[in-house]
């Protein structure tokens, strides 16, 4: 079975066909969200698929818009048990809001402190900062989406037991794939980040996970099978500590 734990298919132009076709596949699919509000509008139409899941987020980059959604999120947290897309991103899009994205992020760890939730994180050239972030609120269950950083903090986020997903772009690119070769494989999840992503003029959709299983296969030597069942461990082995 193959996981899309970082997907914003309520991005897509047609966010229904996607979802019944993750559904018609048997693809797990984490939905991510940018607003409490658009939780609030997608979440009634997913209750009743079995392998569709939406995440309560609060993305750094709409850092303008938290004021009036903090409520909402807190209003929504116990509809789901995964948080995303929320973090921080001190990159040239969003340093200008810098001061705001810290109170909101504090804000969403200091809420789900005591809830036991997945959460899927955003930490572009502010992965230090989110990390001491987690460890202040005590966050044992966190994945870092489409980690870009250092290798030395690569290597403190799993001494603190988090996990990385990784999507196709990551594996194109020579960034990518030498961080990729610091991560054993029981803490690595599939992701697409669609739509995104793109592979050649083609927007990726869940489905293209495969492409990371395959490029996982190869670099680590194994069967795609060993490493798509690996990799469902790993996500299960999330599940459970929520449970």
């Amino acid at each position: 079975m193959i996981i899309d734990t970082h997907c914003h298919y309520d991005m897509f132009e047609n966010p229904t066909q996607i979802v019944r076709d993750c559904e018609q596949k048997q693809i797990v699919t984490i939905g991510m969200t940018n607003l409490p509000s658009h939780f609030e509008m997608g979440y009634p139409h997913i209750k009743g698929y079995k392998y569709i899941r939406m995440a309560l987020g609060l993305h750094p980059l709409m850092a303008k818009e938290h004021d009036r959604e903090l409520v909402r999120f807190k209003k929504n947290i116990d509809n789901t048990s995964y948080i995303g897309e929320v973090g921080l991103d001190f990159s040239r899009d969003g340093i200008s809001t810098k001061d705001i994205q810290i109170s909101s992020f504090e804000y969403v760890l200091a809420t789900i402190k005591s809830k036991e939730k997945i959460v899927s994180l955003h930490s572009r050239r502010a992965e230090k900062e989110v990390l001491e972030l987690l460890k202040k609120y005590e966050i044992k269950n966190a994945i870092f989406h489409w980690y870009s950083g250092g290798v030395k903090i690569l290597r403190e986020i799993l001494e603190n037991g988090y996990y990385f997903s990784i999507n196709p772009a990551m594996v194109k690119s020579k960034s990518g794939q030498k961080l990729i070769a610091e991560i054993p494989l029981d803490r690595i999840l599939t992701e697409t980040d669609s739509p995104y992503t793109q592979i050649g003029s083609r927007t990726t959709e869940p489905s293209d996970v495969k492409i990371v299983i395959s490029y996982l296969s190869e670099s680590k030597g194994m069967s795609a099978e060993v490493v798509e069942n690996k990799i469902y461990s790993n996500f299960k082995t999330l599940i459970n500590k929520i449970r």
